[in-house]
């Protein structure tokens, strides 16, 4: 597991209190997970191209589309921003994703961090 990208201890006890609660069956390891989900974005790979450190691909898959839906990210990336003290806007650079021709419609499904109401780029 040394090519495998992990967070850390620190990393994810400062992530941990925005994730929902259990219900019924514990979940899989978060920080395995999590970082499986961080590596698969951020190498701009299919899911099914995780490496299997990370577990079976479709939990990664899963708790990405279910955490999108019940915005888990977008409270993690304000609380992360708002504990930088760095104002209230956040951008993320994303270029180093490929856009499919049906990504438009992942907008609509709630699986993009809702828009602002302030000035939208041209």
């Amino acid at each position: 597991m040394s090519e495998v990208f992990l967070l850390s201890e620190r990393q994810m006890k400062r992530i941990e209190p925005f994730f929902p609660l259990a219900h019924g069956v514990p979940r899989v390891d978060d920080r395995r997970v999590l970082s499986g989900i961080i590596y698969v974005i951020r190498n701009g790979l299919q899911w099914k191209d995780a490496p299997k450190a990370y577990g079976p691909h479709k939990t990664l898959y899963n708790r990405f589309i279910r955490w999108s839906r019940l915005g888990v990210f977008d409270r993690i990336f304000v609380a992360l921003t708002e504990q930088a003290g760095r104002s209230k806007r956040l951008m993320i650079d994303a270029t180093h994703l490929k856009a499919h021709r049906t990504s438009a419609s992942l907008l609509k499904k709630g699986l993009f961090p809702a828009i602002s109401d302030g000035q939208k780029a041209a």
